[in-house]
């Protein structure tokens, strides 16, 4: 870095957590701004004040520290769960609080999936497994409380049933980077969904 940048961005002293999330903030920042391909350790020491060979000791490359900046940026913004008393409206409710919550998300990760597959050679399937934390699912949650309530078995509905309306609801926002329209969602819990839900419940 010129000592030009470094006046410009003059260094901060942290340790542990605090120093490692402003590093994953200013990535994620960096993703926003400029993209995935003009994105680099240099760029991200940078804004977030810190040199770059404190970024190598963490994350031995660019494709690394991204996909942890995604994953921290999900995790840090958490959608609310939640508790209509049904499983219908549960389900309607998630499926619009998240569409509001990730478009931008989505946009932002959608388009870092042809940098990261050239880069490293991640379909996004595989992005997707490495930046999802445990027990992260929006669902497991709503299935739970709709399992003591009666209206699901968890035991005999195939999980692509229960994936299904997320994966329908990604699939849109990656396509069209816009807002699911509300009439759509309720057509996919509807006519999709819960017909799906009531066939496989044990009588």
């Amino acid at each position: 870095m010129t000592d030009q940048a470094q006046q410009a961005h003059p260094r901060q002293r942290r340790r542990g957590e605090e120093l490692e999330t402003a590093i994953l903030d200013a990535a994620w920042q960096e993703l926003v701004d400029v993209g995935f391909a003009k994105l680099t350790m240099e760029s991200i020491a940078a804004r977030a004040k810190t040199g770059v060979a404190v970024l190598y000791r963490r994350w031995p490359n660019k494709d690394d520290l991204v996909l942890a900046a995604i994953r921290h940026y999900g995790t840090t913004h958490p959608v609310e769960i939640p508790d209509t008393g049904n499983l219908r409206d549960d389900m309607i409710a998630i499926l619009n609080t998240s569409i509001a919550a990730r478009v931008g998300f989505a946009t932002v990760v959608s388009a870092t999936f042809s940098g990261l597959l050239t880069s490293a050679g991640l379909t996004p399937a595989e992005v997707r497994e490495k930046v999802l934390t445990p027990g992260s699912s929006w669902s497991e949650g709503i299935y739970a409380r709709a399992q003591e309530r009666g209206e699901i078995n968890l035991a005999t509905t195939p999980a692509a049933v229960l994936t299904m309306p997320f994966d329908l609801m990604r699939h849109e926002l990656l396509m069209t980077h816009k807002p699911i329209p509300a009439e759509r969602i309720a057509e996919i819990v509807d006519d999709l969904f819960m017909p799906l839900v009531r066939l496989n419940r044990a009588p």
